[in-house]
């Protein structure tokens, strides 16, 4: 499985991005899509995941300003942000989970950087 992220920029806070993360090969063992961030100084968190039957988690901190969706044709998912907030600054990384007759594996896209500036 590899994974294409892209969207992240700077944005005023208040503001709204959109991140896509794009995943070719193996797609059929994935079981769910995730995105994580790091902040600075902080240790990596999932920011929010949506399984192949459409369920979704969220952190609490982005709960009702973020949304995980997914475009099943385009082997996309996507993470729009609103209300950005200057603590939303981070690298954000895509995820899948996979599970394969030979295990279960995680596969990471590479991070894309959103800087919210107060």
């Amino acid at each position: 499985v590899q994974l294409q992220a892209s969207g992240g920029g700077k944005v005023q806070a208040g503001g709204s991005l959109r991140l896509s993360c794009a995943a070719s090969g193996s797609i059929y063992s994935i079981q769910a899509m995730n995105w994580y961030r790091q902040a600075p100084g902080k240790q990596r968190e999932l920011v929010a995941s949506i399984t192949n039957s459409g369920s979704t988690i969220y952190a609490d901190s982005v709960k009702g300003r973020f949304t995980i969706s997914r475009d099943s044709a385009r082997n996309t998912v996507y993470l729009q942000m609103n209300t950005l907030k200057p603590e939303d600054t981070a690298v954000y990384s895509c995820n899948a989970d996979s599970r394969m007759p030979s295990g279960r594996y995680h596969y990471w896209g590479q991070g894309t950087l959103v800087t919210v500036s107060s």
